[in-house]
């Protein structure tokens, strides 16, 4: 298991023994990864051994009390600062989000359409997407006028291509190895 894993599921395991709201936690990490990684003199200074501890958690107490962060994420971030781990905040963050969908049964999809989906285009698009993964699907949804027709729909590291322009490849690269 690696280093960014047991950071992560050592948050889960607080997050879901306290039973908090998984989408509030996600966000409220977001907003510190997107911190971290727009400011990186912050990341220096959080991982420089000369600056004392207590300088740097007071300059974390004040980011989590300007963005409203929670006290368990304050208290997260301060193990990672404590350890020289916050470079790896968007790594482990993204390891946590993957424990926690684990953990309560979620995939997330990014769906991908020609034109915006309706509610209910979304809802079976979703349940079926649900049917194939075994999960509740979270999805995220952007159109691209490239696609032409359909959707395509990419679960972790597997791409589902309903496209009209994937179905076009598809038929292409039939007739071009039909008539070797």
């Amino acid at each position: 298991m690696s280093v960014f894993s047991r950071y992560a599921r050592a948050f889960a395991d607080v997050v879901v023994e306290k039973k908090l709201d998984p989408r509030v936690v996600e966000d409220e990490l977001a907003v510190l990864v997107g911190i971290v990684e727009s400011v990186p003199v912050l990341r220096t200074i959080w991982e420089n051994p000369a600056v004392e501890a207590q300088q740097k958690h007071a300059v974390l107490d004040r980011i989590i009390a300007r963005v409203g962060g929670s006290r368990l994420l304050r208290n997260f971030i301060a193990v990672l600062i404590d350890y020289r781990r916050v470079a790896a905040l968007p790594e482990i963050a993204r390891q946590f989000e993957l424990e926690l969908n684990e953990r309560l049964g979620l995939a997330d999809a990014e769906v991908t359409s020609a034109r915006e989906l309706s509610d209910s285009e979304k809802r079976a698009l979703e349940a079926r997407v649900g049917e194939v993964t075994g999960k509740k699907v979270r999805a995220r949804y952007r159109t691209d006028a490239k696609v032409l027709g359909g959707a395509v729909v990419k679960v972790g590291s597997t791409i589902y291509d309903g496209s009209i322009r994937g179905q076009l490849e598809r038929l292409k690269q039939e007739l071009s190895s039909g008539s070797n």
